[in-house]
């Protein structure tokens, strides 16, 4: 059975890195954008990440570009713009397609694990996945989701 930790993704330098690293770990992976209404949700992710990164919670976030070109076409703009604005110290990526054709298979394999209220696409950035230690997707929320509200299902993976 496939899992989570079968897939590798390309970091901001080009290199490919197996999310097989991340086994035994919760996940929190997201689609983000750094000039989105929604973007202010950097903060609420990087506030988990600081409060559970020590227990073991590895958040994993993908810029997207795809829901009206909210994201700058250069990475070192995002990655600059997510560390001065809101402090992410999380791993960002390499920009994905998250819909279509060109979708990461990593962005695949989460909407067959976890459809959205009436499909089974991403309508928004920071659709959020929860994956467990072992590379099962637990739950998705909608972009909408505040970080602070996944707060009692991440402690549930980490208990």
């Amino acid at each position: 059975m496939k899992t989570v930790h079968d897939f590798s993704v390309r970091m901001t330098n080009g290199e490919v890195k197996s999310l097989k690293e991340y086994e035994g770990k919760p996940l929190i992976i997201v689609n983000t954008a750094s000039k989105c209404g929604l973007t202010p949700q950097f903060q609420g992710l990087q506030e988990l990440y600081d409060t559970y990164k020590d227990r073991g919670l590895e958040i994993l976030g993908f810029p997207c570009d795809q829901f009206n070109n909210q994201e700058f076409d250069n990475i070192e703009e995002t990655t600059q713009f997510c560390q001065l604005n809101y402090g992410v110290t999380f791993p960002i990526f390499a920009k994905v397609d998250v819909n279509g054709d060109k979708a990461d298979p990593l962005f695949t394999y989460l909407k067959e694990q976890k459809k959205g209220l009436l499909s089974k696409n991403i309508k928004w950035n920071f659709t959020k996945f929860l994956v467990d230690q072992n590379g099962q997707v637990i739950e998705r929320y909608a972009p909408t989701t505040e970080p602070e509200k996944m707060k009692h299902d991440v402690e549930k993976l980490l208990s």
